[in-house]
């Protein structure tokens, strides 16, 4: 399924159905008032929040959204039937912007979350509403309002509790393959993974957690470098910040240079997002015959006060301690 995270939409509530002009018409009733019913309401549109979709795939395909207008009123005191509300489904972590203003209608960062966007137009009053003793035969009714309509961003935010930061080819991808039961492409080159990946942690008798594999951080991805910067946003939504740095033979260039480079676009892009707990892990190290790298970065996350772990994901070495510390750390039992 391709992933689409940011769509931009055109949403219009259904307008009020008219008044109605009407009057008695009985017999054995000479002066029979009038009795027109009123107009129903528009319906509106409604976002509401499932954990049963995880892309914005379907807004894609359909950028026009309309609810149902309001019937019109009838004779005899009958109101029209309201216009039945569009409810519009989007995973759990959506945002809803004002296309024009930028402004923010809605946070859907929860399973079941309802919120209303547009209104629909108010039904018009029948002629009955406005009979007076001097006017005892209105001959008009109100029309229906009109309903609201925007022109809409909407923007999804992947919500998990610790995300995967790094270069290409950190080992990002076979991590989370191996923690959990999410199924990555795996391969030798830059780039592997096009698109963001969830994965549930079981944390033994503490309760699971969810991790996110970020993809496409490189050097100037602030700027729109490599798969730039349209993934950085789900960062926001994490709680920890897991750090894989490559400390193999084969890495390429500096480890503590790789960390910094890394950390340096997040803050381009965000200085709230280096607010966030960051943990780092040392991968591959079941390749590191020279120990210098590993040594370099573990210095380095010393002097800094960062927890550091050495990992492999391909041998489990030093996968075990990790999850224990991220565990409590979700818990907020790890300072």
């Amino acid at each position: 399924m391709q992933f689409v995270d940011y769509v931009k939409i055109h949403v219009k509530a259904g307008d009020g159905g008219r008044g109605c002009v009407s009057f008695r018409r009985e017999k054995y009733v000479p002066r029979g008032g009038p009795n027109g019913g009123d107009g129903g309401r528009g319906g509106h549109i409604i976002f509401r929040a499932t954990k049963e979709l995880n892309t914005l795939l379907d807004l894609r395909y359909q950028r026009e959204y309309r609810a149902k207008k309001g019937q019109h009123g009838m004779g005899k005191d009958m109101h029209g039937k309201n216009g039945e509300d569009r409810i519009i489904p989007v995973p759990v972590g959506t945002i809803i912007k004002d296309s024009e203003t930028g402004e923010i209608l809605a946070d859907l960062n929860d399973e079941g979350i309802k919120t209303l966007i547009v209104k629909g137009g108010r039904g018009g009053l029948g002629n009955a509403h406005f009979a007076t003793p001097t006017r005892q035969a209105p001959r008009f009714a109100q029309k229906g309002e009109e309903g609201e309509e925007k022109a809409l961003i909407v923007e999804l935010k992947l919500i998990a509790d610790v995300g995967l930061i790094g270069l290409p080819n950190a080992g990002k991808s076979t991590l989370i393959s191996v923690i959990s039961s999410a199924r990555p492409k795996i391969a030798d080159y830059p780039f592997t993974t096009l698109i963001p990946n969830l994965g549930v942690v079981k944390g033994g008798d503490y309760r699971s957690f969810v991790v996110a594999d970020i993809p496409g951080l490189i050097e100037g991805a602030h700027r729109g470098a490599g798969l730039g910067f349209q993934f950085l946003r789900h960062i926001e939504r994490t709680s920890i910040l897991l750090h894989l740095v490559d400390v193999s033979d084969m890495a390429q260039g500096d480890p503590i240079e790789n960390l910094e480079k890394i950390n340096k676009e997040l803050e381009l892009y965000s200085s709230k997002i280096m607010e966030k707990p960051q943990v780092v892990a040392g991968t591959k190290i079941d390749i590191a015959v020279d120990k210098d790298n590993l040594n370099k970065l573990q210095e380095y996350c010393r002097f800094k006060s960062i927890s550091f772990f050495p990992v492999s994901a391909v041998t489990g070495k030093g996968i075990k301690k990790l999850l224990s510390y991220l565990t409590l750390k979700v818990r907020g039992k790890e300072k």
